[in-house]
C-alpha cells in the first residue's frame, strides 16, 4: 500500500469525501481503466466512452457558465477520456492538474445525479435493488474466500420494515431516504491487523473510493492515528496527504448513540455502481443522446475483528441491550405529551382528559 491506498482507507476511517481532494494518484491509464471498472464503466465501450465524454462535456459547460473558468482543451476535449484522471494526477503537465480536479469533481457528482435519476425513471423496487447489490458484494466475498482472505465471516442482512420504523422515530431526520443501512454486510476478520488489507481489497475489487458516502462512517475501531502508528513506512507520505495527519484529531469522535460505552467497529456506507442494462433497451450510439446506464445502492458495511465481535455481545454492548436502548427512546418520542408513562409496566398509559401528558 502506496499513497493512493492510504488516502482510500482514510476516506472510509473518517468518511470524507472526495470533492474536497486537491490530486489523483494515477500514473498510467490502465489504472484509470481498473477506477472506471469499479464505476461499472469501460472506456473502451463506444457506449460508455460517449457517457463519459458527455458528463465531461456537461462539467465543463458547468464551470464556465458559472464560474467562467477557462477549462483547457487539453482538459475539456482530450485525446482519451483517461487522461482527464491523468491530468488531475499531475501526469505529464502538472499545470493540468487543478482544472482537471475541480472537472472531475463536478463530473463525480454528475454521475451520481445521473444514476439516481435512472433508478427513478426505471422505478424499480427497492428489494429487486437490494438482491442486485447483495449478489454483487456476495460474489466479491466469495473471490476473497478463495483467495485465502482472513475473513472469518462474512454475512449479508437485510433491514426489516419494523427495524426501520423504529430507526426513523428514533432518529431526527424521519425521512426514509436517510436510512443507509437498509442493505448491510457484517465482514469479521480473524485479528484487528487483518482489517487493513480486507478494507484494501474491498475498494480494489468491489467499490470505487468516492462513492463512499461522506460523513455516515461511524467509526470506534481504527484510528488513522493508529494505522499510521502501526505501519511506519506510511511516514514517508505525510507531506502529500490531502489533510494533515492530526485533523481526526480535531473532529468529535463518532458512534451511535444507543451503542454500549466499550462498543467498537467500523461502520461505513457505500453508493455501490450497478449496471441497469438488463432493465433498459439497446443503447443509442448517438453521443447527444447517450445517458447513463449505472445505478446505485445504498449498501452499508460493518466490519469488526473476531476478539472485538466477542466483546461487543457481553454486557451494555450486547445487541439485546442496544435494541432496549433504542425502543425506550422511540417509546418516549412518541408518547410525549400524549401519555404518562406507568411505573413497572411496558405499556404507557393514556392520560384522563382534562389532565396534561408528562
Amino acid at each position: 500500500m502506496g499513497l493512493p491506498e492510504l488516502e482510500r482507507i482514510r476516506l472510509i476511517l473518517r468518511g470524507g469525501s472526495v470533492i474536497d481532494w486537491r490530486r489523483l494518484h494515477f500514473k498510467t491509464r490502465d489504472e484509470v481503466d481498473h477506477f472506471l471498472g469499479l464505476c461499472e464503466l469501460d472506456a473502451s465501450d463506444p457506449v460508455d466512452e460517449a457517457w463519459i465524454r458527455t458528463a465531461l462535456a456537461d462539467a465543463v459547460d458547468y464551470l464556465r457558465k458559472t464560474f467562467n473558468y477557462r477549462v483547457t482543451e487539453a482538459v475539456a476535449n482530450p485525446q482519451r477520456v483517461q487522461d482527464v484522471f491523468l491530468h488531475a494526477s499531475g501526469v505529464g503537465e502538472d499545470r493540468y492538474r487543478r482544472i482537471a480536479c475541480i472537472v472531475l469533481k463536478v463530473m463525480h457528482v454528475i454521475q451520481h445525479l445521473e444514476g439516481h435519476a435512472l433508478l427513478r425513471h426505471l422505478a424499480i423496487p427497492e428489494t429487486e435493488l437490494g438482491e442486485l447489490a447483495t449478489r454483487k458484494v456476495l460474489s466479491i466475498a466469495e473471490e476473497m474466500q478463495l483467495m485465502g482472505s482472513p475473513v472469518a465471516e462474512f454475512a449479508d442482512s437485510i433491514k426489516t420494515r419494523e427495524s426501520v420504523i423504529t430507526k426513523l422515530v428514533a432518529k431526527k431526520e424521519t425521512v426514509a431516504a436517510q436510512i443507509y443501512d437498509k442493505t448491510r454486510f457484517r465482514i469479521i476478520t480473524r485479528t484487528r491487523q487483518d482489517i487493513l488489507p480486507v478494507l484494501y481489497h474491498l475498494t480494489q475489487r468491489l467499490f470505487p473510493f468516492n462513492f463512499v458516502v461522506p460523513d455516515q462512517t461511524e467509526n470506534t475501531l481504527l484510528s488513522f492515528k493508529g494505522v499510521l502508528a502501526e505501519h511506519p513506512h506510511f511516514a514517508q507520505f505525510l507531506e502529500d496527504l490531502h489533510l494533515h495527519a492530526d485533523y481526526e484529531e480535531k473532529e468529535l469522535a463518532s458512534g451511535n448513540e444507543f451503542s454500549g460505552r466499550s462498543y467498537r467497529a467500523l461502520n461505513f456506507v457505500v453508493d455501490l455502481p450497478l449496471r441497469m442494462d438488463a432493465f433498459l433497451p439497446p443503447p443509442d450510439l448517438d453521443r447527444r443522446r447517450t445517458k447513463c446506464r449505472t445505478g446505485f445502492a445504498l449498501v452499508e458495511f460493518q466490519i469488526v475483528d473476531d476478539q472485538t465481535a466477542e466483546l461487543n455481545e457481553l454486557g451494555e454492548n450486547s445487541h439485546e441491550k442496544y435494541k432496549r436502548r433504542q425502543k425506550l427512546k422511540v417509546l418516549r418520542r412518541l408518547s410525549r405529551g400524549l401519555v404518562t408513562p406507568k411505573r413497572g409496566s411496558r405499556e404507557p398509559e393514556v392520560p384522563p382528559r382534562g389532565r396534561p401528558g408528562k
